[in-house]
């Protein structure tokens, strides 16, 4: 996996034409002095000569990359000459707009200086790995799907852990498909951003870094590392640290250098203890071996599991396979496994390089191959659909794509499994954020951690005018964050077409069950809740919520419940939530399913005939809980709320700029597990004059969500004319519950000064 063909960011919309040119340019002269990959098996011999100022090219031009992008977000102008002077090196102990970066170093490692940095406390994951998953136990005793993510080098969109401003930007939605995630990268030690850890707890994923030596400076680094055993238990340990501190689930260990024999009994050290330490300190946790260096030290890619790479692979939680295998080398991985042969991952690259079936459009042929011989598979680079710009758009070749895999594969997991269970359907990226059907901002914006539970939709490659298209839209109007499910298309008088939603797996017991769900429809369309469940005799009951009584839905679903529209204050018009009480004691829901249809059937069953009419409708959200009361939120005085690193400047004469962080916690040390995220706004208050005696406070304006007790404002413009600046953190529990804003907690700073 060469990183030279990841290091240019990602040439999106937003992006200006300029600068698209630019980085084409550089990829061409990039991709022309690339040299052998490392990751995959050598294929063209070149000299030890060229191949070290190949090397160096490369160093040099990562370097200019690195400055490039690491110096400012994308919500700034793209930079369109170089500056004659270079701005100071990056300095993560100093306030500036929080990122996720690497650790390249074994001093910065050693150090853990990441832990003292400003940004370490942005980037702890907020999400624990999904109540009901394997959390405290090992993976499923099945095959299982590793996705290992590279995207230009990594650290592109996903960076900005408050957000970015790209509204295409990439993310994974199809979690009910995965079980490893891997976020990867050609640094050293490779951190995962927290929004990926977020998202894919969230769905029941486990999250792995990536620890990686490679070239000349790996071998060097290699040497210290394994030098005796102490220092390899103590770097191992450090990077259990990392783990810990950031919250994600393990490790890929990634050694693509010759090795000296002596050296592998300190290897085998290395990865033992780092597996050992993993488990004791985060149970279900992993470390996988990546198919490289051999236990004589050369390194030799197997493409499969042998003697050659089996020691490793017994002190550790399973090997990720170099793809370049063959037809037999999944049976006879199996075979050497034993009973350990669903913790062999074979690899295959979705680039296509050497890759068995091609990868790509094809990486269904090997996923076939891989079932039939009951091992399991690594997918490596799946962003090959968004950086190759497959037709027609993202959205529908992603979801195309990843079809492919489930076809071939099938679904791995099931949500919702426990209670409560909210989704608002946003995919983490958008034109829009809404809260409560209101739109808050109308800037683009993506954040990965924001995204909600994912709907597993079947996907249509050539839907028909005549069939009514869903898919997850966030263009149209939105009730929670930035996304919704959209249904559109022509609907006969008495079709009900059913879509699939979830496929779930929630114990229910005595306590009767909430459900609440918002829409927007025009004409008469109407949406309902198909909800399936099993009962402990194994018969299926299917239940129909719906806002009107349907006499012809009567021999259709065993039950058929009316629900009661819930009028809530300051809902937008034109959006309308309905809510149902369910009692199914004893029972699992197993499934939910969107029903289409149109309101007055009993008056259309009485008339002619009439051609299909159009059908549009958008489910903004649904919530399930076990009671009909929101969450209840602590009052304002029950927080705590400061601000850190003040920092004024003189920007023009009309406008001046602020940075700070802001900080809060509950009073007492108590606990606020129970709020997944928090709103961040502000509010200017005007200086008094004449006719303005009271000074005049601004409507709030979004700010950014936080997934942490922590928010960086950045260079906030503030006219001079302003007297002061609140600042209001809403927080939200995880049934979607938000705050009102005027019982939220607030930090004021005076903006007379400087």
């Amino acid at each position: 996996m060469s990183a030279l063909q990841r290091l240019l960011p990602s040439t999106e919309q937003h992006r200006t034409t300029s600068q698209t040119k630019k980085n084409t340019l550089l990829l061409t002269l990039l991709q022309t002095l690339t040299p052998p990959r490392s990751f995959v098996r050598r294929v063209v011999p070149v000299t030890q000569a060229l191949i070290n100022l190949l090397r160096e090219i490369h160093r040099r031009l990562q370097n200019l990359f690195l400055f490039l992008t690491m110096s400012k977000p994308t919500s700034e102008p793209e930079l369109q000459s170089f500056a004659p002077e270079p701005p100071p090196p990056f300095d993560p102990t100093q306030p500036s707009v929080p990122i996720s970066y690497p650790i390249k170093t074994l001093e910065d490692l050693e150090s853990l200086s990441y832990l003292k940095s400003f940004h370490y406390p942005f980037n702890i994951a907020s999400v624990a790995l999904q109540s009901g998953s394997s959390s405290s136990s090992s993976l499923p005793n099945r095959r299982r799907l590793l996705v290992c993510h590279d995207m230009q080098g990594g650290y592109v969109d996903d960076k900005w852990v408050q957000g970015g401003t790209n509204p295409e930007a990439y993310a994974i939605w199809h979690w009910h498909l995965i079980d490893v995630f891997v976020y990867f990268s050609h640094s050293l030690v490779t951190l995962p951003p927290p929004c990926w850890t977020n998202t894919a707890h969230r769905h029941g994923v486990k999250v792995l870094g990536t620890f990686i030596t490679e070239w000349d400076e790996g071998r060097v680094i290699s040497n210290k590392l394994l030098s005796t055993k102490e220092s390899a238990r103590m770097y191992a340990e450090c990077l259990r640290d990392l783990a810990v501190a950031l919250g994600f689930d393990g490790w890929l260990i990634n050694m693509e250098v010759k090795l000296d024999s002596g050296q592998i009994p300190n290897l085998k050290e290395f990865v033992n203890h780092l597996n050992q330490s993993m488990h004791s300190s985060v149970p279900g946790s992993l470390v996988i071996w990546y198919d490289s260096v051999t236990i004589h030290g050369d390194l030799q890619w197997q493409d499969q599991l042998n003697e050659m790479n089996k020691p490793f692979f017994d002190i550790c939680d399973g090997i990720f396979v170099n793809y370049t295998w063959k037809e037999d080398y999944p049976r006879h991985s199996a075979a050497v496994a034993g009973d350990r042969k669903f913790d062999v991952y074979m690899g295959i690259d979705v680039f296509g390089r050497n890759t068995y079936g091609g990868g790509q459009w094809n990486t269904n042929v090997a996923l076939n191959v891989l079932k039939k011989d009951d091992v399991s598979a690594a997918i490596f680079a799946p962003g090959w659909v968004y950086e190759t710009n497959q037709p027609p758009d993202f959205q529908t070749a992603q979801n195309r794509w990843w079809a492919l895999v489930e076809k071939s594969w099938g679904i791995l997991r099931n949500y919702p499994k426990v209670l409560p269970f909210y989704t608002n359907f946003d995919q983490g990226h958008g034109y829009h954020f809404s809260i409560d059907g209101a739109e808050k901002s109308g800037d683009p914006w993506n954040n990965i951690s924001c995204q909600g539970f994912q709907p597993l939709l079947d996907f249509a490659d050539k839907p028909t005018p005549d069939t009514i298209q869903t898919l997850v839209d966030f263009k149209e109007a939105s009730y929670s964050g930035g996304g919704n499910i959209t249904f559109k298309g022509t609907l006969e008088d008495n079709a009900f077409p059913t879509r699939r939603l979830f496929h779930g797996e929630l114990p229910l017991g005595n306590l009767p069950i909430h459900f609440t769900y918002s829409v927007k429809s025009e004409g008469e369309s109407q949406l309902g809740l198909n909800l399936s469940f099993s009962s402990a005799l194994n018969q299926s009951i299917s239940i129909l919520l719906a806002p009107q009584e349907m006499n012809q839905f009567r021999n259709k679903f065993s039950r058929v419940i009316t629900t009661r529209r819930l009028e809530k204050p300051g809902t937008v018009p034109g959006w309308v939530i309905q809510e149902a009480r369910i009692s199914m004691n004893q029972c699992t829901l197993t499934e939910i399913h969107a029903v289409c249809y149109r309101s007055q059937q009993e008056l259309i069953e009485m008339r002619p005939a009439r051609r299909p009419v159009e059908y549009f409708a958008v489910l903004g959200h649904i919530s399930i809980k076990t009671s009909g009361k929101n969450s209840d939120l602590p009052p304002s005085s029950s927080w705590l709320v400061e601000g850190e690193f003040i920092k004024w400047t003189s920007s023009s004469r009309v406008y001046k700029s602020l940075s700070v962080k802001i900080v809060w916690k509950l009073k007492n040390g108590i606990n606020t597990d129970a709020f997944p995220n928090y709103n961040i706004y502000v509010k200017k208050l005007e200086k008094q004059g004449v006719g303005n005696q009271d000074g005049k406070l601004e409507e709030e304006k979004y700010l950014g969500t936080a997934h942490v007790e922590a928010f960086y404002v950045s260079d906030l413009a503030v006219p001079w004319g302003t007297s002061s600046l609140k600042f209001i953190v809403q927080a939200c529990t995880a049934d979607g519950t938000y705050q009102k804003l005027d019982d939220s907690p607030t930090f004021s700073i005076d903006a007379e000064g400087p």
